[in-house]
């Protein structure tokens, strides 16, 4: 959420970063329940209301002084008494405008999206981004390489039929050496992270509460792409990444800059409802309703949140240079970064049965937007007035894009998939899948 101070001073600043996301104000205005509510307009009105109240109450302490001496001299206050009753009736009538006006311009200010950073290539949509690097070159084969959705089931280790049996479109069964692979992935990411890159494991909650959904901006603007469960009397949602709950482990917390940064790692799944993707990679692993990642998160100061960003990338680049797949990192324009987001490196590697570079991690500084959502804050030295921290989030990797990544750039000819060498302690040496004989 941006600071509503910088907004009511920036119109014009707000309506650019708008057009270089490819939104308008209109747009954000017409948010249901916002009925085209104009947070500069509604914040004079909070003001307006705010100083009449201060007036008001300024009147009754002065009437109430007055009153007392009248009392003590036995001489008649009725009118200032009646006088009284009308002004607290007007203050109780503006104290409820007020918090209504709060009310609005918070909901204005839960859909309005961050801004970008002045280094972020300016573009409404994917074109304009920017190539950061490239590692790795694409192998070159003797044959045509096939796509991971003909080379799971050719091989028995994954299965879309019998997942669209039990669940519908969108999931799939890994039989054996695919799970044994996707189990092997996420064991590998995990240490890598915990016990070289600085990171602390946590195993936080799957289920999350609407407040811990605004919290990192996925409500109210993006419900329609989050699973709902009714538990009793209450709703619960499931997350779609552990961005979620590993951002909101501070919420409402005010931490020791000595502490300072965080680094949390979590493997979860994750459930995504793809409300806004039909028609989109309907075929394979690419965009499931469930899926598994291993997520970075940071919390740090605004200081040193951009170094801290540069890092991820590389702790997530470090996965793919261990298991020797081709990527790329891209820095995202305006129009293609996400709501929270203030600047975002993809990183996307190389997948041989699509000849394409697709997106396998996705790191990101928020700055202070999800930190003033969430009540995310820290003391720069003791006794030190408290600032908003600047909070980040990468994937490092997500798990299944990754499966998808080694059976296709380590396919063989005769159908087989050679394990990397990363992995093979981690698959009891196994070196090679080839098809089951059952």
């Amino acid at each position: 959420m941006l600071d509503l101070k910088w907004v009511v001073v920036n119109r014009e600043r707000v309506v650019e970063m708008l057009s270089n996301r490819g939104q308008s104000l209109a747009a954000v205005a017409s948010w249901p329940g916002l009925e085209g509510a104009d947070p500069w307009v509604l914040d004079g009105e909070r003001r307006a209301t705010i100083q009449r109240a201060e007036e008001l109450r300024h009147r009754q302490r002065i009437c109430g002084e007055q009153i007392a001496r009248l009392v003590r001299e036995r001489r008649d206050a009725g009118h200032l008494k009646a006088e009284m009753k009308g002004v607290s009736e007007e203050i109780k009538s503006l104290d409820a405008r007020h918090a209504d006006l709060e009310a609005r311009i918070r909901e204005f200010l839960l859909v309005l999206p961050n801004v970008p950073d002045p280094s972020v290539p300016v573009g409404t949509d994917a074109a304009a981004n920017r190539e950061v690097r490239r590692v790795g070159e694409p192998a070159s084969f003797g044959f045509a390489p096939k796509a991971h959705w003909d080379l799971g089931p050719e091989l028995g280790i994954l299965d879309f039929e019998r997942a669209a049996k039990i669940s519908g479109a969108r999931f799939a069964v890994y039989w054996d050496e695919g799970a044994r692979l996707e189990r092997a992935l996420i064991q590998f990411m995990l240490d890598l992270h915990t016990r070289e890159r600085g990171y602390r494991e946590v195993i936080p909650p799957y289920l999350v509460t609407a407040e811990t959904l605004t919290g990192t901006g996925q409500l109210p603007k993006f419900e329609g792409d989050l699973f709902k469960t009714r538990a009793g009397d209450r709703d619960l949602y499931l997350i779609p990444t552990a961005e979620v709950p590993l951002t909101n482990l501070h919420r409402n917390e005010i931490l020791e800059a000595e502490r300072l940064p965080l680094r949390y790692v979590a493997f979860t799944p994750c459930f995504r409802s793809e409300a806004g993707s039909y028609g989109k990679d309907v075929r394979g692993l690419i965009r499931q309703h469930q899926f598994h990642k291993v997520e970075l998160v940071k919390l740090t100061t605004p200081e040193s949140s951009m170094e801290e960003l540069e890092s991820m990338v590389g702790d997530a680049e470090e996965v793919l240079k261990r298991l020797g797949l081709p990527y790329r990192v891209v820095v995202l324009s305006t129009g293609d970064m996400g709501f929270s987001a203030a600047k975002t490196y993809d990183i996307e590697v190389w997948l041989p049965g699509q000849a394409a570079y697709r997106e396998i991690s996705s790191c990101s500084n928020c700055t202070d937007f999800q930190a003033r959502r969430a009540g995310l804050r820290y003391r720069p030295e003791p006794k030190a007035k408290p600032r908003f921290l600047h909070t980040l989030n990468g994937s490092g990797l997500a798990v299944g894009r990754t499966l998808i990544a080694v059976l296709e750039n380590y396919q063989q000819k005769d159908g087989s998939v050679a394990v990397p060498e990363a992995l093979r302690p981690y698959m009891g040496g196994l070196g090679r899948i080839t098809r089951r004989s059952d």
